[in-house]
């Protein structure tokens, strides 16, 4: 399949499937993504210039794992409820979490993006894909508004600037009724933070780093101040799980240290607001 038409910002799901591609051939992975590898063999694309380092894959793999596990945790207490994957990218994580049926599921990313990934991802009873942009407001108008909804994305709230990131929990919040809303975070990302990126990726012409907007936040209690439907309810460190200890050596050092250097622990986390 050839994505050379896809723009710098959709390359960014790339990453994401490549890292939980090469998780999945590890001899101890972590998430164990059937479907990645088959995913991206069916790819011409030059993946080792989107710097898939060594400690890239285990935090991409750990933390698709807990967003599983927060998903498999929200269904299994609202059998009708509606997931919402935001920047689905080629994700197969409706494969891994396997919802009943009566739960429904959309996948929403960029057309270009949904155009590729239908003829990627094996499709499966209960998804629909939308192939809209988040920063439009009617990419939600077509999802249902009146059962417990379940949003989450993946990877993608580093690549928006915050006004984007406001309007898109907004338009959550104003179009369903309750559920929760799940993202993972960097914590706050400086200047110094993006110039590190590139210098170290400097090769790496694709490189991630280059597209990120958030500055990110410290208190996770933050996006509360921007909607007051928001409810903090886990703050959930990726450094601080017991899977850290199969990260390489000095990612697992950070992961020993982030118990005592909170600044560390947010730099890898699950965040999870009721509404």
């Amino acid at each position: 399949m050839d994505v050379s038409g896809l723009e710098p910002i959709e390359q960014t799901a790339l990453l994401t499937e490549y890292c939980r591609a090469l998780d999945s051939r590890a001899s101890r992975p972590i998430l164990g993504d059937a479907w990645a590898g088959p995913t991206v063999a069916k790819i011409d694309y030059d993946f080792t210039a989107l710097a898939a380092t060594p400690s890239v894959v285990p935090l991409v793999a750990l933390r698709a794992k807990m967003l599983d596990e927060r998903i498999g945790g929200f269904i299994r207490d609202h059998h009708d409820a509606v997931v919402v994957d935001l920047g689905a990218g080629f994700s197969s994580a409706i494969h891994r979490v396997d919802p009943p049926p009566g739960v429904g599921w959309y996948s929403v990313d960029l057309p270009a993006v949904i155009a590729i990934r239908e003829a990627l991802v094996p499709p499966r009873s209960g998804e629909q894909t939308v192939a809209a942009s988040l920063l439009e407001p009617n990419w939600v108008d077509g999802i249902p508004s009146d059962r417990p909804a379940m949003v989450f994305a993946d990877g993608l709230v580093a690549f928006l600037d915050e006004p984007s990131v406001r309007a898109i929990l907004r338009r959550i919040t104003s179009h369903f009724a309750s559920g929760m809303i799940a993202f993972n975070d960097y914590g706050p990302v400086g200047r110094a933070n993006r110039l590190m990126g590139r210098l170290a990726t400097s090769r790496k012409t694709n490189s991630p780093h280059s597209q990120w907007n958030f500055p990110g936040f410290s208190d996770a209690h933050h996006p509360e101040t921007w909607n007051p439907a928001l409810d903090l309810f886990e703050e959930a460190s990726v450094m601080q799980r017991p899977e850290a200890e199969m990260f390489p050596p000095g990612l697992r050092l950070a992961s020993r240290l982030s118990y005592r250097l909170p600044a560390i622990a947010r730099k890898a986390r699950i965040l999870q607001y009721r509404f």
